[in-house]
């Protein structure tokens, strides 16, 4: 008999749970790749909405020149450039604040559907709610790109339709968190959340990469193709996603139920007697009634384990356990009151207002400061993005051996701010220091974001005050990556009114942002290494796992 393959026996040694434990990972991973790939593309396509026309220019002069039509000479480059060069309405000066304009509405949507989301996720099957809000931001998402389709160039258009999309991308982060935070527990929940949390970097990757194939000749496909992408996605998510392990459960007890091949004598008891025994479980204890007939039995559902031949062996019916009254969903003053909630919540604020300004405008700074194309500027941007999954996993790692959380956070905050003042200084020395800078960058910068929005939700959404209450869960992730998105809705507004007068003022903001978001979490840092001192950190790992 031939050898089982290695692969094979890797396969079988996984149980079942294992099994749809390692489903949901990817499946939300994927999912939620899917949100982040359809956000993407507005940054690329950025530096094709307003050009920077100056060599179409000066090639339009020299031929106005060799021509000798000395009268129209000066209309001529500007006329080529607002028409053929930039999409109108962004073919003006104050481009940059149009498109600034556009982050904000997206971003702001997002921030105050955000809050309502977790609210209404508590009380929606997940699956469900996130199929609606894929193909509704797919449907959107695709809007955008039909503008170029149909050569719609009102401004207002583009809000609606970025405000649109920012409402239904809400049902996104709540639903994923809430799903993988049930089915893996607290232990190394920051190396299994930096792991997972990667998706946001892979989804920015991609949508790069997707929307820079396509921006300088059809730039509608940049959005149309990641739109298509989602709305699948949200199609797979309604197909697949289970949101519980004890969603299972009922599967099982159907596999498992007793088919009506019983024999019906064998109904009214064991070798003609009419006693039988009923075995109730209830948690840890047994109870046993006596029943004089099948007919007078309780309303509990059984499976009578009958015998075989003429053996007297008592019939033990096992009962389902009657299902305790789910705890309700949590309020939002209820969510707020939870310790470290509101400390964490305004710490993300600042850490995402740097991570989306980076997500928005480091396209079109690279086109500026290194005087690339559209692609090769997107293409660059993603080391960035690189660099944030591996500052994620790291962040995960460390606080789950050491058990700090916010320390964690405040040691890369305040590392990052120096690394930002570095980028700004560096960027115009030449390919090879941009692209380590923008790995080191992207580590730091999104180190805090990534363990904040992952492992610290989950920990809070599970906190011991709550009672086991799981119901907490979406609410609370809701609380703290809503009030992370008005940060991310101010970055991208202010660098656009900053960017007009040099972009080191842009790279100071973004300096100060990381400063407020370390004095925010110094209250919660002091706290665990007072508490470090009083007990050694394995109590704390024994709690953890």
């Amino acid at each position: 008999m031939a050898a089982i393959p290695p692969g094979i026996r890797l396969l079988v040694s996984f149980n079942r749970d294992q099994w749809y434990r390692a489903l949901t990972f990817m499946l939300t991973f994927l999912l939620y790749t899917s949100f982040h790939l359809s956000r993407k593309p507005i940054s690329i396509v950025k530096s094709e909405l307003h050009k920077n026309c100056s060599s179409v220019s000066e090639l339009a002069t020299m031929a106005s020149s060799s021509s000798g039509g000395g009268g129209q000479q000066p209309s001529l480059p500007s006329l080529h450039t607002d028409v053929d060069c930039s999409w109108k309405p962004f073919d003006k000066r104050n481009y940059k604040q149009l498109l600034g304009a556009m982050d904000y509405s997206f971003l702001c949507a997002y921030a105050v559907g955000m809050y309502l989301s977790g609210i209404i996720g508590e009380r929606l099957p997940i699956r469900l709610y996130l199929t609606f809000g894929m193909l509704a931001s797919g449907l959107f998402t695709c809007l955008f790109g039909l503008g170029y389709v149909y050569n719609i160039h009102s401004l207002g258009f583009y809000v609606f339709v970025q405000v649109a999309n920012g409402l239904v991308q809400t049902t996104g982060w709540p639903s994923v968190v809430t799903c993988i935070s049930n089915w893996f527990g607290k232990g190394r929940r920051g190396l299994i959340m930096g792991l997972w949390n990667s998706h946001t970097s892979v989804g920015n990757i991609l949508g790069s990469l997707i929307a820079g194939y396509w921006v300088s000749s059809n730039w509608g496909m940049s959005f149309i193709v990641p739109g298509i992408i989602i709305a699948a996605m949200g199609v797979v998510c309604f197909l697949f996603l289970i949101e519980h392990p004890n969603d299972l459960k009922s599967i099982h007890a159907q596999n498992s139920s007793p088919t009506t091949n019983v024999p019906t004598k064998c109904w009214n008891g064991v070798n003609g007697q009419t006693e039988m025994y009923l075995q109730y479980k209830d948690k840890t204890q047994a109870h046993y009634y006596f029943m004089d007939s099948v007919q007078n039995r309780k309303s509990y559902d059984t499976e009578l384990l009958l015998p075989r031949d003429s053996v007297c062996v008592p019939v033990q019916p096992v009962v389902v356990v009657k299902r305790e009254a789910e705890p309700s969903a949590i309020s939002f003053m209820g969510a707020l009151r939870i310790p470290g909630v509101i400390e964490f919540s305004l710490c993300l604020l600042f850490a995402k207002l740097v991570s989306y300004t980076f997500l928005f405008w480091l396209p079109l700074y690279i086109t500026k400061a290194a005087h690339l194309d559209a692609k090769k500027a997107g293409d660059l941007s993603t080391l960035f993005d690189v660099g944030g999954i591996v500052g994620g996993i790291l962040a995960g790692v460390i606080s789950d051996k050491l058990g700090k959380r916010a320390t964690t956070c405040a040691v890369m905050l305040l590392l990052s701010a120096p690394t930002l003042y570095g980028f700004s200084m560096i960027s115009e020395f030449g390919l090879g220091p941009t692209i380590g800078m923008l790995l080191v960058c992207g580590g730091l910068v999104n180190g805090p974001y990534s363990l904040i929005t992952t492992a610290v939700s989950a920990d809070l959404g599970t906190h011991k005050s709550l009672k086991g209450n799981a119901r907490a869960l979406s609410t609370v992730t809701a609380i703290i990556d809503g009030t992370g998105s008005v940060g991310a809705a101010l970055g991208p507004l202010l660098a656009g009114l900053l960017s007009a007068g040099g972009w080191d003022r842009v790279f100071y903001m973004l300096m100060a942002a990381d400063f407020f978001a370390l004095l925010l979490l110094l209250r919660l840092v002091t706290k665990e290494l007072s508490s470090s001192k009083s007990r050694p950190i394995s109590t704390v790992e024994l709690k953890e796992h």
